[in-house]
């Protein structure tokens, strides 16, 4: 036996006595709670009307953490938590053991698929998994169309699972939704009646020799907050019991008391809880009435199922009630995980709040914490929502990130410029022989989408940046993918043709896109040609933005183990990172930074068990 086998033999013993000790502490503290534990009221009481805050008796004298929002009584249980807490800690105390046990048997035998299980995180949250882009022949496909995408909730999670010591499953990171996180120093618009700037930029890839990459970014104008007009907020709070934890119903508090202090008079605030019921806190006060709102959300303890599908009908009724002509009106639902009660088929909430936003009325989504327990975060469904419903998908993991998406991203979370925003770029044959476009794999169109309306897609709001990277290789790459076909015209065949007409021979591709602008239903066009001048010598030329970018953009696909990613790993990215910090106001590039750091000594421990696994070379 080598000294790995040894070393998980040692922890493996460790643990199994750690779980025995636990075990008796946990039937210790049983014991006393069943002793001293008060008479519980009962979940099922019938709903009533909110009551004051102060209104006490002889249960909750003996239990403060009593109270009633919106008919519902919820109450905390700290000495059963204690009990459940340690029934969960033997549990996964006993599932380690089991798992190292199983690596010590089967450590010949190593596999790509356990560096997931490694570090995956050992809870039942809801990551759907993407089919990475392929490489594309242009000669063969060369149309490529896909909706923007301004959601940042796959650059949160990733961040929790990180410092939280484990790496997220392969194909679970939308690289978009990174790259997206941060702002870019893109030119604002110059043409009142566009309501975004686009530019480009293209110089070699850090990810694979003898390849370019071509960046479109994407700029929308900024309004002050101030001017961003009045907005019509139905809060919907997840109450029920999984959000008890102070990374949940406690921050989500504080993040809504955030949001309430940017708003003014001629807004309008509603909060609606759901749990086993739901129910209406707050009924359209004025913004700026603070003491009402921070009265309500002060109200709000943590118990129940998860009837999400039912709040969501509540909160549409409330923001149809108090609905604002030429505002915004949108629902921000925050929650924790899955909805287990009620309408719990997915689809038909999908349908229904995209059949809301016909009427006017957007969704956004904000996610809290991580399932634990028999709880499950569904990532995706989340997504989903907010991508049908003209909204936005944030995790909110810090008080940081509350006041980056509520506070300093107001305008853009509350305030949409643009409906329907497509991308297409028609890649040249006669100067690019293949194309990869990284990330958007849930956004990908079909081409005849482009040119219908009919066809849903993204929003950019005020200030939002938008950035979209393609990986291409020349014709006279010396590292393309694909062999040109035996039967098929020649390629120099095909450079002479284009020189027939000079005004596209040396055009790289043509970028189109196409949006609605507010409350317009027929789309408009702009094109760019992008030509093969725009092309620099070396990546050290590129801007810092483009830089920083790619190395977000490549941090994803490796967390993805991207199989079209041969000449880069992490000590690149993060040398490339750091040559690319800019001003960074806020810091979230430094962040990055270590985020990225930390990641690659998490890599590090799994290539060290599993020294076979290397996947950035196969």
């Amino acid at each position: 036996m080598n000294n790995t086998h040894k070393q998980l033999t040692r922890s493996a013993l460790a643990i199994v006595i750690s779980a025995i000790i636990i075990s008796g502490c946990a039937q210790e503290s049983k014991d006393s709670a069943k002793q001293s534990q008060p008479q519980s009221t009962s979940k099922n009481q019938p709903a009533s009307k909110i009551q004051s805050a102060s209104k006490t008796d002889s249960s909750a004298q003996a239990r403060p953490e009593l109270s009633e929002v919106a008919g519902l009584v919820i109450a905390s249980e700290p000495q059963a938590d204690l009990y459940q807490g340690s029934k969960e800690l033997h549990r996964s105390a006993k599932v380690m053991t089991s798992s190292m046990a199983q690596r010590i048997v089967s450590s010949q035998h190593v596999s790509v698929s356990d560096r997931n299980f490694s570090l995956a995180p050992t809870i039942n949250d809801k990551f759907e998994s993407v089919v990475q882009n392929g490489n594309m022949v242009a000669g063969e496909t060369p149309v490529s169309t896909f909706s923007i995408d301004v959601d940042t909730g796959s650059y949160s999670t990733t961040r929790r699972l990180i410092n939280q010591g484990q790496l997220p499953t392969k194909n679970t990171v939308r690289v978009e939704e990174l790259v997206n996180y941060f702002s870019y120093d893109y030119p604002v618009p110059t043409n009142s009646e566009q309501p975004f700037s686009v530019n480009t930029e293209l110089a070699p890839s850090p990810y694979n020799a003898d390849t370019q990459l071509l960046r479109i970014g994407l700029k929308g104008f900024d309004v002050a907050p101030d001017k961003l007009g009045a907005s019509n907020l139905v809060l919907l709070l997840d109450v029920s019991g999984s959000m008890s934890s102070a990374d949940k119903l406690p921050l989500l508090k504080q993040a809504m008391l955030m949001l309430s202090q940017q708003l003014s008079a001629q807004d309008k605030v509603s909060i609606v809880v759901y749990a086993g019921a739901s129910g209406v806190v707050l009924d359209g006060v004025a913004g700026n009435d603070f003491t009402a709102i921070k009265t309500a959300l002060s109200q709000l303890s943590a118990q129940g199922g998860t009837n999400g599908s039912q709040g969501i009908q509540l909160a549409y009724q409330l923001a149809q009630k108090h609905f604002i002509e030429n505002g915004s009106n949108r629902v921000i639902l925050a929650t924790d995980g899955d909805f287990n009660l009620g309408m719990t088929d997915h689809q038909q909430l999908v349908d229904f709040v995209a059949s809301q936003s016909k009427k006017g009325i957007g969704l956004s989504t904000l996610g809290f914490g991580l399932g634990s327990g028999s709880a499950s975060y569904n990532d995706h469904l989340l997504e989903q929502l907010s991508n049908k419903a003209n909204g936005q998908y944030a995790f909110i993991d810090t008080l940081n990130e509350a006041r980056k998406v509520l506070v300093d991203q107001l305008s853009a979370t509350l305030l949409t410029i643009a409906h329907d925003v497509k991308v297409q770029i028609e890649f040249n044959p006669a100067v690019v022989s293949e194309y990869r476009l990284i990330g958007y794999e849930n956004r990908l169109l079909n081409r005849s989408d482009f040119n219908n309306d009919a066809v849903d897609a993204g929003e950019i709001g005020a200030g939002h940046t938008v950035t979209a990277f393609y990986e291409i290789r020349y014709n006279d790459s010396h590292n393309r993918l694909v062999d040109p076909l035996r039967y098929t015209t020649t390629e120099s065949t095909q450079i002479d043709d284009a020189k027939v007409h000079p005004h596209t021979a040396n055009e790289v591709a043509y970028l189109k896109l196409r949006y609605k602008a507010i409350g317009e239903q027929d789309s408009q066009l702009i094109t760019y040609p992008i030509n093969r001048e725009q092309q620099l010598t070396h990546l050290h030329q590129a801007s810092d933005d483009f830089r920083f970018a790619a190395a977000v953009a490549g941090f994803g696909q490796l967390l993805n183990q991207n199989n079209y990613v041969h000449d880069t790993d992490y000590a690149k990215l993060i040398t490339l990172a750091e040559s690319a910090m800019g001003q960074d106001r806020f810091g979230y590039r430094h962040e990055f930074v270590q985020m990225l750091k930390t990641a690659s000594v998490l890599d590090k421990q799994v290539l060290m068990t599993e020294p076979e696994t290397r996947w950035v070379s196969q």
